[in-house]
């Protein structure tokens, strides 16, 4: 602080000197002499006066020299007093200073020490730097050695992989020898140690076309335990094939076995071809064999106790039943199916007689029971069906074959029993005159041929066209047949006449309907067309019949009891038509009814579950059930008027059916019931079936 003081006073000092110096005399007190230009040194450089002259101007623009030259104080004593002042300062500065002189001498002596560690810290930060700077090209070289390692590590895995892969291939271990050579093929293990083996004839043969020299230790032990494997598995399934051979045999047994061990076929197949076509050829041959031997057997025996007496080409529905009698005709037999009526014929349709049992012929001879045709033929083609949907099955599973080289294999196999059966049916049609069993023949070959193809098996395929083939011109054959037969009737020599419904026309309608309610499933326009023609010869029949009589009252009495009869005949179709939609509802509405009048309707009340189903159940599905009968019924009647009386008939028979539900659920005894809420209303029934009956 001192020194700033002394620092200002001189510099005070010496900018008023300055000043003093190139004042003008009129600016000087009296005491001063007057400055004169001549007595300047006229010799300084023009420059030095510039900077001199520069140099005043800065010292005026000073503050002391300011206040000075503005209060008029003497400079000069100024200067002394100043001059003074500095001397006394510096004089308490000295003082000062040898008063802390030690203080100085100790700073003195830290700012050394200070000096010497920061020195030494610089010396050891610089040291520091260069290690960092040394550990950095340090961890580089380790970062470029790990990952060199990580390589050589990754490959070293890699190698040791294959390498462990390749060793333990290469090793037969003496579990798997000893099992090969001395274990039954059926044991597990035995199995077990033939996938192992299979899995080392692969590897072999890898390494053999790589040429690498380790297989050859191996491959001596590997095709002695091939040849052994491939022996004992030989022996095993041939014993299996010829235990079919053996009589009364269920082949299905020893199949069930030999899928379990379908492997061992595979590991034939794979290893010694010859082998397994000579299994392939000795199945084909043994099977080929046993399907022909049982289903000869069995045909031959289902003919033994069908009807005793059947149709010939005198039963036709112009015909008259005295025409065959004469004194060379058989009595009439109790055993004799029916020709144009289809009774219980139809509930072979059935799903549960369809895929029923089938016949036993000598339980049948034992009971002496005969059966119509159609029932030999579905228990004869269901029984193919069954087997025939096993053996493809199995071939398919066990030799490993699909597509159409299934198909060839089972062909091979089933090729002469279908042949068999196919010769045994053309011989049949040939001399068959009961069309109704034709056209049911027919309609379960079509049901079969539909669970084959639900099934997704398709080598029945071909036969069932085959036979179609066969069925088919002979159905329409013995329809043409019996349109002929009507054709050609002479009312004239019939007999004497009566009012009564005719026979003709009793068969006709008995037949159309039969024929009609059977092509329900599977429609077919070609017999839509034949029934239309003999419908067409029976009107005129009818219509030449009534000619006949003398009076108009007897033809109209005639022709009213006919059509009537077939009016009859017509309601039982509708209780047909409506069995598989509404069936259930008719059955407890028919049952129920029973029950009121006897005052038992209490025994249905624990039929709750039975009940709601039938209620939900109508709710869901009658619109669409009506519509499906009603387009049914157009399509199987050429004759529009026909139809329409029969939609009609059926619409109206279902609403009386729906109100006797409803009657019975308003019972007390089932006014409890949660379903009767959902009931349809009848008057929305009856408006909604309104719209379902056609405008022609």
């Amino acid at each position: 602080m001192a020194d700033c003081v002394v620092a200002d006073a001189d510099a005070a000092v010496k900018m008023t000197e300055d000043a003093l110096a190139y004042l003008p005399d009129e600016k000087l007190d009296g005491d001063m002499a007057p400055l004169q230009l001549g007595e300047l040194d006229l010799t300084t450089d023009e420059f030095i006066l510039d900077e001199v002259d520069i140099h005043i101007q800065a010292n005026l623009e000073d503050d002391l020299v300011k206040e000075a030259l503005r209060t008029g104080v003497d400079l000069r004593h100024y200067s002394k007093q100043v001059e003074t002042e500095l001397q006394r300062i510096e004089q308490a500065s000295i003082k000062d200073y040898i008063k802390e002189s030690q203080n100085i001498a100790l700073l003195h002596n830290q700012i050394t020490a200070c000096d010497s560690i920061l020195e030494r810290m610089e010396g050891m930060l610089s040291g520091f730097q260069s290690d960092l700077s040394s550990i950095s090209s340090e961890i580089q070289t380790l970062q470029q050695q790990s990952v060199s390692m990580n390589v050589r590590l990754k490959n070293r895995q890699a190698v040791r992989s294959h390498l462990s892969q390749l060793v333990d291939e290469l090793v037969v271990p003496a579990a798997m020898i000893s099992t090969v050579l001395d274990s039954p093929v059926t044991d597990q293990e035995f199995l077990e140690q033939l996938h192992e083996l299979n899995n080392k004839i692969n590897f072999t043969k890898e390494l053999s076309f790589r040429e690498t020299l380790a297989c050859n230790d191996i491959q001596d032990i590997v095709d002695r335990l091939k040849i052994k494997a491939v022996s004992k598995i030989r022996e095993f399934i041939l014993q299996k094939i010829y235990s079919f051979r053996k009589p009364m045999t269920n082949y299905q047994i020893p199949q069930n076995t030999l899928l379990k061990y379908r492997f061992f076929y595979q590991f034939l197949l794979a290893n010694e071809r010859t082998v397994a076509k000579e299994i392939r050829d000795e199945y084909v041959d043994t099977m080929s064999k046993i399907y022909y031997s049982y289903f000869k057997s069995y045909s031959g025996r289902l003919l033994k106790v069908q009807y005793e007496e059947v149709a010939d080409k005198d039963d036709l529905m112009g015909v008259e039943d005295t025409a065959k009698k004469g004194f060379f005709s058989k009595p009439s037999l109790k055993s004799r199916n029916t020709i144009f009526t289809l009774g219980q014929r139809g509930a072979l349709l059935s799903p549960a007689e369809l895929e029923g049992p089938i016949l036993i012929p000598h339980t049948a001879q034992r009971g002496d029971s005969r059966y119509p045709y159609e029932s030999l033929f579905r228990s004869q083609h269901y029984a193919l069906l069954d087997n025939g949907c096993r053996e493809f099955l199995f071939i398919s599973d066990f030799f490993m074959v699909t597509g159409n080289s299934g198909l060839d294999l089972f062909n091979s196999i089933m090729g002469k029993t279908l042949s068999m059966l196919l010769k045994s049916m053309s011989s049949y049609v040939a001399d068959c005159f009961d069309s109704i069993a034709v056209f049911l023949c027919i309609h379960i070959l079509l049901r079969y041929r539909a669970i084959t193809t639900k099934r997704g098996l398709p080598a029945l395929d071909r036969y069932w066209e085959a036979v179609l083939e066969l069925l088919w011109p002979r159905f329409e054959l013995i329809l043409e047949m019996n349109i002929h037969s009507i054709r050609n009737t002479d009312p004239q020599k019939l007999g004497l006449l009566d009012t009564r419904p005719h026979y003709i026309t009793r068969r006709y309608a008995e037949f159309s309907s039969a024929i009609v309610s059977i092509n329900q499933t599977f429609p077919n326009e070609r017999t839509h067309t034949l029934l239309a023609q003999l419908q067409v010869e029976v009107e005129n029949f009818v219509l030449k019949m009534a000619a006949e009589f003398p009076s108009r009252r007897d033809q109209l009495i005639f022709l009213i009891n006919n059509y009537d009869m077939m009016l009859s005949v017509l309601m039982e179709f509708i209780e047909e038509l409506l069995s598989p939609p509404f069936g259930g509802m008719i059955s407890f509405v028919k049952e129920a009814e029973v029950l009121m009048e006897r005052g038992q309707l209490e025994r249905l009340k624990n039929d709750e579950a039975r009940i709601n189903q039938l209620v939900r159940g109508f709710s869901s599905s009658w619109k669409h059930s009506v519509e499906a009968m009603s387009q049914e019924v157009m399509r199987s009647f050429t004759n529009f008027k026909n139809g329409t009386s029969i939609i009609q008939g059926a619409l109206t028979q279902l609403i009386q059916y729906y109100h006797g539900f409803h009657k019975v659920l308003n019972q007390p005894a089932f006014r409890s019931l949660g379903a009767r809420s959902e009931l349809i209303n009848l008057h929305h029934l009856m408006v909604e079936v309104k719209k379902h009956k056609p405008n022609f």
